[in-house]
């Protein structure tokens, strides 16, 4: 399907798909640019900020919300 008619999908705000990277700092900020880049994410400011993962050491995360 394409992402014109994705648009077109009724979607309430409760109802949207979260997407939890969880990796590496380095690994994360990959996964986001190549997500912006394959167009996955419109924006990057649909990612959350960067964090320490509070389940596993040495390991961060972001979640993309669509």
């Amino acid at each position: 399907m394409s992402s014109e008619f994705n648009e077109l999908l009724p979607v309430a705000q409760d109802e949207r798909v979260q997407v939890w990277i969880i990796g590496t700092r380095d690994q994360v900020i990959f996964t986001m640019n190549e997500f912006y880049v394959r167009r996955i994410a419109t924006d990057r400011v649909q990612f959350t900020p960067i964090i320490p993962a509070p389940f596993a050491t040495g390991k961060y995360m972001t979640v993309l919300v669509r």
